[in-house]
């Protein structure tokens, strides 16, 4: 089951999105060049995101490892980045039966009515795995992992429906998609309770501000692209030892300028393909429950963060919290990690804030950076657990992006920062039976609420319907 499972995240979102998608538009009614030609333009837009992503790595990573060295400002616990953090959950027991796992429950909770979500975003179930093999290593329990990945995986499928609509609603073109993946849920708590209190504040009205009118009030320092050539020469700067080494590295700090501001340039046009991608589905799948199901509550195709990370002001906060978090990592009293590799994910902690802050740039960078504070702490409190499951999963596979460092513990910003893991880890393995119950009680009230606002919402549009039929009579 492992290999088989194992075999098929091989094969990538580039290769399977348009396997799924094509399959998926033929049973709701597009035609199959329609639905292929869908599939074929999201898979491509994974794989120019994975080029600009490579693209950043291989030139932030460089620099931030001369930064370290020169300032002396290595941690304890070794940054491994997510891809290890997915390689780490998908190669132990609870990482192995996953998939059908998760599958399983997300049909129960849609026969049941307490979600509405259809989660297809199967690379992402990394995250489920990965709270589970943590949980498994440090319990020398299998039950006890699939346990927390289950509950992180129905709060995760609650959250995605509670956030569908501000989502749709503030994204364009995305209507009919919600996103299930719990890094980015974790953190919608956080984005209510801090946007809340910010309104709450005299004056904070005068700072909303979105990207659209950073570029008005700022010209062009408040572009995207000028701030990724900012910031990059600025780190580029700061690999130099003396003034002199700064004349003589000129073409590599300008180079390193030039490629943050392709960045940020590239991932906006990049994800337009998945939204070109997503359209007839999203379109052709509301039709046939429109058509098929009167009354219903329209499910939600849930999808991957990675579609609207290309928002202006995602690119803005992510870039300037990137060297704000490389000094609180050094200067934050009993923080361990120090986060080079993650830095790359930092996009993704954004696409379900921004629907609370309505694209506010100051009160996102504000949500940036409590969560940042709050998620190197977590990533600290994570890692002896992590680092147990890692070297099981080297001492078996001997798979080289898994070894940890001697002397070092190991942690990963995505997915070991997320409140919901930490939540679910500390209730698990230090409260036991106790934190269980809480957590199965919490999860059962949030299972019925979300039933509740899903048969409510059949119901008023069911009479809805039934009203629009007597007019028209």
């Amino acid at each position: 089951m492992e290999e088989v499972f194992k075999y098929i995240i091989g094969l990538g979102a580039a290769v399977m999105m348009p396997v799924i998608f094509t399959i998926l538009g033929l049973c709701i009614g597009i035609k199959f060049g329609d639905a292929l030609k869908a599939g074929l333009k999201v898979g491509v837009g994974f794989v120019g995101l994975s080029i600009v992503t490579a693209l950043l790595t291989s030139a932030l990573g460089p620099a931030l490892d001369s930064v370290v060295k020169i300032y002396d400002l290595q941690l304890h616990v070794f940054d491994m980045g997510w891809p290890a953090a997915a390689a780490v959950a998908y190669n132990t027991a609870v990482g192995a039966f996953i998939i059908p796992v998760c599958l399983g429950v997300n049909l129960l909770m849609l026969l049941t009515k307490t979600t509405r979500t259809v989660n297809i975003d199967l690379w992402n179930y990394w995250h489920f795995a990965f709270i589970g093999a943590v949980v498994y290593f440090a319990s020398d329990s299998i039950a006890w992992g699939f346990f927390a990945a289950i509950i992180c995986y129905i709060v995760t499928l609650i959250l995605a429906d509670m956030t569908a609509k501000k989502f749709q609603g503030f994204y364009k073109d995305m209507d009919g998609i919600s996103i299930p993946q719990p890094f980015c849920a974790g953190f919608v708590p956080f984005a209510w309770a801090i946007n809340k209190g910010l309104d709450k504040i005299p004056g904070m009205e005068r700072l909303n501000i979105d990207a659209e009118g950073m570029k008005k009030k700022f010209g062009l320092l408040g572009e995207p692209l000028f701030l990724g050539v900012i910031v990059g020469v600025i780190i580029g700067c700061l690999t130099c030892r003396t003034g002199g080494e700064i004349i003589d590295k000129i073409p590599y700090i300008l180079g390193l300028g030039i490629k943050m501001g392709a960045v940020m340039e590239l991932i906006p046009r990049v994800t337009v393909l998945f939204i070109e991608g997503l359209k007839p589905i999203s379109d052709a799948t509301r039709s046939l429950i429109a058509r098929k199901f009167k009354g219903a509550d329209g499910l939600n195709i849930g999808m991957s963060p990675a579609l609207v990370i290309g928002h202006p002001t995602t690119l803005v906060v992510s870039l300037l919290l990137i060297p704000v978090t490389l000094a609180l990592a050094v200067a934050l009293p009993g923080n361990q990690f120090l986060p080079l590799a993650s830095l790359a994910g930092m996009f993704y902690v954004f696409p379900l804030v921004l629907p609370f802050t309505k694209g506010n740039v100051v009160k996102t960078f504000i949500v940036g950076l409590v969560v940042i504070v709050i998620g190197l702490y977590f990533v600290t409190s994570l890692a002896p657990a992590f680092t147990l499951a890692a070297k099981d999963v080297f001492a078996n596979t001997g798979d080289k992006a898994v070894e940890i460092p001697a002397g070092f513990a190991g942690g990963s910003l995505d997915f070991a920062s997320s409140p919901l893991a930490w939540v679910i880890y500390q209730c698990t393995e230090n409260l036991k039976w106790i934190g269980s119950g809480i957590l199965v009680l919490i999860t059962c009230v949030m299972m019925w609420w979300n039933r509740v606002h899903i048969l409510r919402n059949q119901q008023a549009m069911a009479e809805a319907n039934s009203t629009e039929i007597q007019v028209t009579e």
